[in-house]
C-alpha cells in the first residue's frame, strides 16, 4: 500500500482525537458527597454543586493541582430533595469566571472531581453525543480513521430480510425477501425499530433547523464529512434512508421493526447472524414515518444533489399518511402476533394502544412542510394544545416545536400568538422546578414521575423544551435551566455518576450496549447518554443472577452501573438525540458567533495530561510516545488496530512521575495500515493514530 493511502486511511484531526479525550479524576480520590457537574461550567453561566449531609460553612475553590484558592463562599441551607430523600446544601460560585481547571473544597467533606471552566465547556460532550450514531450505524464499517479503538466490521447488511408471516400481503407473501440496508441500532441490541427511530431522526432533523448555522460549522469527523452538507444531516439520513425501505410500496404500510426473533448474545454485530425478518404494518409505525419523511423534506430541500430524496421523501409521507387514515387503529400487540404466526418475535415491542399524538404531530409536519390547511384541519392538534415532554409513545409536542421554528411561515390557520402563550406558560412551569428543587435542576423537582425507564431523556428533553423557549422568547432564564438539566446529566445527580459515557470523573463505564462489552476496548463507546435511574428495577432478576445489586430503591438513586442492567444502564438512539440537541444548543446558544467553539487554549476541553506524540510517524519495526504528565500518575500505554484490538502494550498501569516521560513501542510483525496509541492516566485518556508501513 502506497504511503499517500495509509496517511489518507489515518485521517485524524485534532477534533477528532478529541472525542476519544476523557477526562477523569485527580490522584486525589475525589468525595462523592459533592455532586456537581464534572465536566465544566461556562465563564458566564450559573455554576452550582450539591452536598449531601454537609454542616454548614465555607467552601473554597480551588485550582486544580496547587494549593491556590481562587473563590470562597458559604454552603446554602439545608433542604431536603424527595426523589432521593437526601438532605443537602448547595454550593454556588457564579461569580467566579477566571477559564481553568478547578476542585470544589469543603471541610469535612472533601474535595470533587476536577472540571473547566471554559467557553465551548460542553463542545466534547456535544460532539460525541452526535458521533455515537456512527458508531450504531448497521449495514457499514466503523473504520478506524473515523472510530479510532472502537472501530470494527460492518454488520447486519440487512439485504436479505425476510418478511414474518405478521407481515405478509399478497405482493409481499410470508417469507419472501426485501433488502432494508443502513439505520442505526436502536439501543444496547442489535435491532432496528421505526416507532422509535421516528423521535430519534426528528429530533437531531429540529436541532438543524433550530440552530442552522451552529450544524453548519459542527465537524465531527463522519465519513461523508466536508460534503457540503452539515453533519448532522449526513447521520440523520443514514437512517431516514432505512425508515424509507420499510414502507411497503404497494399500499405505503410501514413495518413495525426489523429484528431478530431473539434478542442477540454479547457479541459484536458482524458476529450476530440470526435472520432478520420485518414484523407487522402498523399505525404507529406509518405515522412516524409521515411527520418524520415530511420533516426531513424540507431539511434536505435546500441541498445540491437531493431533489430526488426529497421528492421520494413527500411521496412516502403522503402514502404513509393515507394508510394511517385507512388504518387508524391498528396497534402492534406482541403478544398477540405470537399466537397466530411462528416464529415468536421476543425483540423490543414499543407498543403503543392510541395514535391521536401520532396523527397530531404527523399533520403538524406535513402542515409545515406542504402549507396545506387541510393536515390540521383533519386532526385539529391546536384545539387545546397539549404540551408535554415527549417520549417515544408520546410525540404531539415535536409537532408544536415545528410550528414555533416555522411561525413567522405560516398561514392563518394557525393562532401563532396564542401557541406562543400555551408554551411559553409550560416553559415557564419547567424553568419554575428548578428554583423550587433542593437540587437546583428542573428533574425530579415535580415529583418522582419523573424517574422510570430512560429518566435520563427526560431530562434532556426538558432542556430541549426551554432551549426552545430561550430561542423563541430570550433572555437568561429559560437557557439557565436547561443548562441545570445538563449540570444533572453530567453529575448533578443523587447517583454522583456522569451519565454519559467517556465524560466525567466518576462516569459510567458498564452500559448496556453490546458493542462497548463484546469489543476488548476497556472504556465503552464514548458519548452515549444511559437511561438513568429507575424504580422500577425491570432487570432485577438477571442482575441478582451476575451478582449485581442496586443500591437503592429510592426514585432517583435506583441506578445500577453494570452491563446486566437495562432497566437504568441502557443507551437507546431516542435518549441520545435529545442529548444532542441540549449540549450542543447550548454551545451555540453560550458562542458568542453561535457556531461551534474552535479549538485552542478555550475551545474545545484537552485531556488533562498532554495528548500523545507519536515518532517516528509513519514508522516501521518501533516507534515511540512522549506524553506530558501534570502529576504522579498511573499510566497505560497501548496500541490498537482496526478492529479495536490492543495489538501491543508498552506500558500497563505502572506508576510515573509528573514530568514528560517517552515509552518505546514495538510494531515488529505488524502489517501496514493505520493504528489507534492510546494514552491513559488517571487524570484522563487521548489518543493519536500511527501509520505503520509494513513488518
Amino acid at each position: 500500500m502506497k504511503l499517500s493511502r495509509l496517511l489518507a486511511a489515518s485521517r485524524w484531526t485534532a477534533r477528532a482525537a478529541s472525542l476519544f479525550a476523557v477526562p477523569l479524576a485527580t490522584a486525589q480520590v475525589p468525595s462523592e458527597a459533592i455532586r456537581l457537574n464534572q465536566v465544566g461550567f461556562y465563564p458566564d453561566g450559573p455554576k452550582a454543586a450539591v452536598v449531601v449531609a454537609a454542616p454548614a460553612g465555607p467552601f473554597y475553590l480551588v485550582r486544580a493541582g496547587t494549593a491556590d484558592t481562587v473563590f470562597a463562599g458559604t454552603l446554602g441551607a439545608q433542604a431536603t430533595w424527595g426523589p432521593s430523600g437526601e438532605a443537602v446544601r448547595q454550593a454556588t460560585f457564579t461569580p467566579l469566571t477566571a477559564p481553568g481547571t478547578y476542585v470544589l473544597d469543603i471541610p469535612g467533606v472533601g474535595r470533587s472531581h476536577p472540571f473547566r471552566v471554559g467557553a465551548g465547556v460542553h463542545d466534547a460532550v456535544a460532539r460525541a453525543a452526535l458521533k455515537s450514531y456512527y458508531f450504531q450505524r448497521t449495514s457499514a464499517p466503523v473504520l478506524p480513521a473515523h472510530g479510532g479503538a472502537w472501530a470494527r466490521p460492518a454488520g447486519h447488511p440487512d439485504l436479505s430480510v425476510r418478511v414474518h408471516p405478521s407481515a405478509a400481503s399478497a405482493s409481499r407473501p410470508s417469507g419472501s425477501v426485501i433488502a432494508a440496508p443502513r439505520g442505526w441500532y436502536d439501543a444496547g441490541d442489535y435491532n432496528k425499530y421505526v416507532v422509535n427511530s421516528g423521535i430519534a431522526t426528528a429530533t437531531l432533523l429540529q436541532f438543524h433547523e433550530a440552530y442552522p448555522a451552529y450544524t453548519a460549522a459542527l465537524d465531527v469527523n463522519l465519513p461523508e464529512s466536508g460534503n457540503g452538507v452539515p453533519d448532522v444531516l449526513d447521520e440523520a439520513l443514514w437512517n431516514v434512508r432505512w425508515m424509507l425501505a420499510m414502507q411497503d410500496p404497494a399500499d405505503g404500510g410501514v413495518y413495525h421493526k426489523l429484528t431478530n426473533a431473539n434478542f442477540d448474545g454479547w457479541v459484536m454485530p458482524h458476529q450476530a447472524t440470526s435472520t432478520r425478518y420485518v414484523v407487522r404494518k402498523g399505525t404507529a409505525a406509518a405515522l412516524n414515518l409521515a411527520a418524520t419523511a415530511a420533516l426531513a423534506a424540507r431539511v434536505y430541500a435546500p441541498y445540491e444533489g437531493f431533489a430526488g430524496l426529497v421528492d421520494s421523501l413527500r411521496a412516502a409521507s403522503f402514502a404513509a399518511w393515507r394508510w394511517a387514515r385507512r388504518n387508524p387503529s391498528v396497534v402492534y400487540n406482541q403478544g398477540a402476533l405470537n399466537a397466530a404466526f411462528d416464529p415468536d418475535i421476543v425483540t423490543g415491542e414499543y407498543g403503543d394502544g392510541t395514535f391521536a399524538d401520532e396523527f397530531a404531530w404527523a399533520s403538524m409536519e406535513l402542515y409545515v412542510t406542504t402549507r396545506a390547511d387541510s393536515f390540521l384541519a383533519a386532526t385539529r392538534p391546536l384545539q387545546p394544545v397539549q404540551l408535554g415532554v415527549p417520549w417515544w409513545g408520546g410525540v404531539r409536542t415535536l409537532g408544536y416545536y415545528s410550528l414555533l421554528t416555522h411561525r413567522r411561515a405560516l398561514t392563518a390557520a394557525v393562532d401563532t400568538a396564542a401557541l406562543k402563550t400555551s408554551f411559553r406558560s409550560w416553559a415557564n412551569g419547567l424553568a419554575g422546578q428548578r428554583t423550587a428543587s433542593a437540587y437546583g435542576v428542573v428533574m425530579g423537582a415535580g415529583g418522582n414521575g419523573d424517574f422510570g425507564w430512560g429518566s435520563n431523556s427526560a431530562a434532556a428533553n426538558q432542556g430541549v423544551a426551554l432551549l426552545l423557549a430561550h430561542r423563541t422568547f430570550g433572555g437568561t432564564a429559560f437557557r439557565d435551566a436547561a443548562l441545570a438539566n445538563l449540570d444533572y446529566l453530567l453529575g448533578r445527580n443523587a447517583t454522583g455518576y456522569s451519565f454519559v459515557t467517556g465524560y466525567g470523573g466518576r462516569r459510567v463505564r458498564f452500559p448496556h450496549h453490546r458493542p462497548s462489552a463484546a469489543d476488548n476496548v476497556a472504556d465503552p463507546v464514548p458519548g452515549f447518554l444511559v437511561g438513568g435511574p429507575n424504580p422500577g428495577r425491570e432487570d432485577l432478576s438477571g442482575c441478582t443472577q451476575e451478582g449485581a445489586a442496586y443500591p437503592s430503591t429510592l426514585p432517583a438513586r435506583a441506578f445500577l452501573d453494570h452491563r446486566c442492567s437495562y432497566a437504568s444502564n441502557e443507551v437507546a438512539i431516542n435518549w441520545n438525540a435529545p442529548l444532542v440537541f441540549l449540549a450542543a444548543g447550548l454551545e451555540a446558544s453560550f458562542s458568542a458567533s453561535g457556531t461551534p467553539t474552535d479549538a485552542g487554549a478555550e475551545g474545545r476541553p484537552p485531556s488533562p495530561d498532554a495528548a500523545p506524540v507519536v515518532f517516528p510517524n509513519p514508522a516501521r519495526g518501533a516507534a515511540h510516545v512522549r506524553v506530558t504528565l501534570q502529576a504522579p500518575t498511573r499510566v497505560t500505554v497501548a496500541l490498537y488496530d482496526a478492529l479495536g484490538r490492543r495489538v501491543r502494550t508498552a506500558l500497563d498501569g505502572a506508576m510515573r512521575p509528573a514530568g514528560e516521560a517517552t515509552f518505546a513501542l514495538d510494531l515488529a510483525g505488524l502489517p501496514a495500515g493505520a493504528y489507534v496509541v492510546r494514552v491513559a492516566t488517571d487524570r484522563g485518556a487521548s489518543a493519536a493514530t500511527l501509520v505503520v508501513t509494513g513488518r
